[in-house]
């Protein structure tokens, strides 16, 4: 099996242009020939093609809002089942958990301006900013992306981090707080100071377009942040924690409002139904 390779590839540039999938996975640039997504569960995946063939999948150029795979009825193009977080969808989510950029190819029956007039053309790559369960268009679960552009430096190799939306309510939440975290108590010294990591329940980022207010905010320790932005760990509205033992801290000034705790429980949190 050829070697799978995350990242630019030496021999083809950004732009450039295929005219079948054939020739993509000769080229090794997008080995599967009818798959959308280049991964396997585990180890995360090296690219994706948008073909038009999932609903839901939205391009605005830099940031794309991408549909996983799986549900769908191969002869009319319909979704009639639910996606799971397996296989290429699970490759998808190491890649966010990970910092690991992915290919991205436009074929030409995409439905976008950005798409190629014929056969497919290779985009640069992109980091997976997010992932989360949502209701698709026929109303079965699907598991949407959101990827973002990375601007490369051919003098500098790319890097990916995780973007913390630092606000003013952030700010305060953590103040409030004293820099604990809200669902492990631990407040971590710095020789700079106490560090604590403000988050929104329901993100700002489209298309969750969350508030930025207290209401929509927590505050936790780094390993926590990442437990709940990834979905292990979820809050009922008794603030009990879902996935892990304990209740959630909370200051009786601090007025966490219960549906974003629900969008997040509904969106997020890993257990399938």
């Amino acid at each position: 099996m050829a070697e799978r390779i995350v990242g630019h590839l030496p021999n083809y540039p950004e732009g450039s242009c295929f005219s079948s999938r054939e020739e993509l996975s000769r080229a090794g640039v997008h080995r599967p020939r009818v798959a959308g997504i280049s991964g396997r569960g585990h180890e995360g995946a090296d690219s994706v093609v948008l073909a038009g063939r999932y609903e839901n999948t939205e391009d605005d150029g830099d940031v794309i809002l991408y549909t996983g795979h799986g549900g769908r009825d191969p002869a009319t193009n319909q979704q009639i089942g639910h996606q799971t977080l397996t296989r290429g969808n699970l490759a998808l989510a190491i890649n966010k958990l990970h910092g690991l950029p992915v290919r991205v190819i436009r074929g030409a029956t995409h439905l976008s301006p950005y798409s190629p007039e014929t056969g497919y053309r290779y985009d640069g790559l992109y980091r997976v900013d997010d992932y989360w369960r949502d209701r698709g268009r026929s109303g079965f679960f699907i598991w949407r992306y959101r990827l973002v552009k990375i601007v490369t430096n051919l003098l500098f190799p790319t890097m990916t981090v995780p973007i913390l939306h630092e606000t003013e309510h952030t700010q305060l939440v953590k103040a409030l707080y004293h820099f604990r975290c809200q669902m492990c108590h631990a407040r971590l010294e710095t020789p700079a100071g106490p560090y604590a990591e403000g988050v929104h329940i329901r993100p700002l980022t489209p298309p969750h377009n969350g508030p930025d207010t207290q209401e929509n905010i927590l505050c936790l320790c780094p390993n926590h942040r990442v437990q709940f932005t990834t979905g292990s760990i979820t809050i009922g509205d008794d603030l009990t924690l879902i996935g892990e033992e304990g209740r959630l801290m909370v200051d009786f000034r601090h007025k966490i409002s219960p549906a974003h705790l629900h969008y997040h429980r509904t969106h997020y949190f890993s257990l399938e139904s």
